[in-house]
């Protein structure tokens, strides 16, 4: 018996279906859609500090950017797993700077912390190539180097309030620091009124960087971090994270 109209629109629907059973029936295997590839790992999450992920590629950027280099007879490993801690620290601050809204720096100090980092290699070239390599383009690297001074800015203006260097303190460094190891160089020591801001600077650094350290330790204490590669076997798997990086505060002029 012939179709009807009704008959054909109601078949209509399953043409697609039919057409493609037929094509996978018909044709030969070289002829049919190939496979699709196998998805290839892009990026894997190492930590998650207070569900904010810190994945390998912000490893690589730091080793690949020479933001910080090995120590001497440290293997790849271990240098690794500092960058990691350190980055673990980092994110700590950056997350209680957030949480205070605290003030952008100058865009002449980015520039100018920039422009050290762009030292490091020998020609514009190699930079450029270095930054395509770890996602970044010169913007994207400002906005990490003002986050970074933007801790530097806070532990000075917030910790820099708990620090006091003494006229004893400078003297006591003078004695049993600076003229040590100024006559093992065979230099001459010069007077101690010549030197006496520069040791209070060192010395306001040293501890700065020690109320730093116990800010830090207090952050850690508080928050959810999970290492993954601490994880015992059968631990719990990383995530699967699409990161969504927040816009950057233009700097402040």
């Amino acid at each position: 018996m012939p179709l009807m109209g009704n008959d054909l629109r109601a078949l209509i629907p399953l043409f697609p279906v039919l057409i493609a059973s037929f094509l996978s029936v018909s044709l030969p295997a070289a002829a049919q859609a190939p496979k699709p590839a196998q998805p290839v790992l892009q990026d894997k999450v190492l930590a998650v500090v207070d569900e904010d992920p810190i994945l390998k590629s912000d490893v690589d950027r730091v080793i690949k950017l020479g933001l910080q280099q090995p120590n001497p007879g440290e293997n790849a490993e271990a240098f690794r797993r500092r960058v990691l801690d350190d980055l673990i620290e980092e994110r700590l601050r950056f997350h209680e700077i957030d949480r205070f809204g605290f003030e952008q720096v100058p865009v002449d100090e980015i520039e100018k912390n920039v422009a050290k980092i762009r030292a490091r290699f020998p020609d514009e070239a190699s930079f450029q190539k270095a930054l395509k390599e770890v996602g970044l383009d010169a913007n994207k690297l400002r906005q990490l180097v003002a986050r970074q001074l933007l801790v530097l800015t806070y532990v000075d203006e917030r910790l820099g309030q708990r620090v006091f260097v003494s006229l004893d303190d400078i003297d006591r460094y003078y004695r049993e620091v600076l003229t040590p190891e100024m006559k093992r160089r065979g230099q001459p020591v010069p007077p101690v009124e010549d030197v006496r801001e520069d040791i209070r600077e060192v010395l306001k650094q040293q501890r700065l960087t020690q109320e730093m350290e116990k800010w830090t330790q207090e952050l850690r204490q508080r928050a959810d971090v999970i290492v993954y590669g601490d994880q015992p076997k059968g631990g719990p798997l990383p995530p699967v994270v699409k990161r969504i990086e927040k816009p950057a505060k233009p700097p402040a002029p």
